[in-house]
This record gives structure tokens, C-alpha cells and sequence, in this order.
């Protein structure tokens, strides 16, 4: 049976990548600070496991068993200047670091659209975007078989709008439900044509329906 990692579950994209998973009776188990919260958050039947994303051994441990990596953290606004490097950059690194060391093919990261550009209004924030990229950089050299997803503007409102997918640094405006942001991640696991991909996502009402498939397959 194949058990999906999610890191970052109890956050807004986190959750709903777990929700997705789960709805596709694929095995989850959550990456969580706080397990009691995380019960009042997260399905039913979703194991909750507890370590440090500084610690690489630790995460090795909780890894133990899973077939693929869904990584969906993101620094919390604070005063706090290196939180972005800590969460967005190290911590993902250590979670490539430690697929590797537990032998686990998989990695879909969840970025953010323009982390190509450094002067961005983001990067205003600690530099938030430039660590992102960062990690990008090492999971494609990682050797694993990863998708980097880039997500325009996020929306907590749940819907189904048609979605533009295209290569990197194509799109630079635009933004997409949280929910189908973790559609993508999901149908990722099982796309060979997403395999070793970033792929940038949009929503339009104005752009046609295609299958996930097409959507993938679409991007160089």
C-alpha cells in the first residue's frame, strides 16, 4: 500500500493536499507541530507523526516506510529573519536528504511562482522566495525524481476553475485555489510526464478543461 509523507500538513495548502490524498484512499501520514490540533484539522485515519525539519535523522525516522514526499511548508510571517531560510531552504533540504537516506523516490515540493525574481515584493519578506528557490536548486540536483510545483496567489476558497499549466518562469500572475494547488500535487504521484518538472499553475474561468494528463504532458 503506498503511504504518502505530507509536510506542512496542518497548513492551508498542507491540509488540503492530505484531504486530496485521502480522497484517493492513498495513506497518509502528516507532518504536524501539534498533534492535538492537528486532530481537529485532519481526517480521520491520518497517522500524525512529530520531528523537527532541522533535524535530518529525525525526519529519517518518521519517513521510515513511506513511498513519497509531499512537502507543503512554508515560513509564518514573524520577525523572526531567519525563519524563510530555516523552514523554505534547510528544512527542505534536510527532508531531500533524508528521502534519500530512506530510499524514497518521490518528492513533490510545493513552491511559489517568481522565485526567479529576486527584486520581487516578496522577498521583501526575510527573502522568501530566494530560499524557495534555493531548495528548488538542491531537489533537482537531489537525484530523486521530483515535481516542483509553483503556485500563483493562493485562495482559501475552494472551487474547480479550469487550470493554465506552463514551464518555469512563464507565468508571473495569477492566482489558484489552495484546493487545486493540491489537486496538482496529488495527480503529480502518478503522472509520468510530471516526473522531473517545474510546473507553474494559474486558474481561469477563460482557460479550456483539460485532463491532468494533457496539463502535464504540456510542459517541456
Amino acid at each position: 500500500m503506498t503511504t504518502i509523507f505530507v509536510a506542512g500538513a496542518t497548513g492551508e495548502t498542507g491540509r488540503r493536499v492530505v484531504r486530496s490524498l485521502v480522497n484517493r484512499d492513498i495513506t497518509v501520514k502528516a507532518l504536524v507541530r501539534d498533534q492535538d490540533a492537528a486532530k481537529e484539522i485532519l481526517p480521520e485515519g491520518v497517522e500524525l507523526v512529530t520531528a523537527p525539519l532541522g533535524s535530518r535523522e529525525e525526519l529519517g525516522k518518521v519517513l521510515a516506510d513511506c513511498d513519497g514526499i509531499i512537502s507543503a511548508t512554508g515560513a509564518r510571517p514573524s520577525l523572526d529573519i531567519t525563519g524563510p531560510y530555516k523552514v523554505d531552504c534547510d528544512g527542505t533540504k534536510n527532508l531531500v536528504d533524508a528521502a534519500k537516506d530512506q530510499g524514497i523516490d518521490k518528492f513533490i515540493m510545493v513552491s511559489s511562482l517568481c522565485v526567479s525574481q529576486f527584486f520581487h515584493p516578496l522577498n521583501l519578506f526575510w527573502l522568501v522566495l530566494y530560499w524557495k528557490l534555493q531548495a528548488e536548486i538542491y531537489l533537482k540536483n537531489s537525484g530523486l525524481n521530483y515535481t516542483i510545483v509553483r503556485p500563483g496567489g493562493l485562495k482559501n476558497e475552494d472551487a474547480e476553475t479550469p487550470v493554465i499549466m506552463q514551464g518555469a518562469d512563464s507565468l508571473f500572475e495569477g492566482s489558484i485555489p489552495r484546493s487545486q494547488v493540491a489537486e496538482v500535487c496529488a495527480e503529480a504521484l502518478n503522472q509520468p510526464a510530471a516526473n522531473n518538472k517545474i510546473v507553474e499553475i494559474v486558474a481561469s474561468e477563460e482557460a479550456p478543461q483539460q485532463a491532468w494528463s494533457e496539463l502535464f504532458a504540456s510542459v517541456a
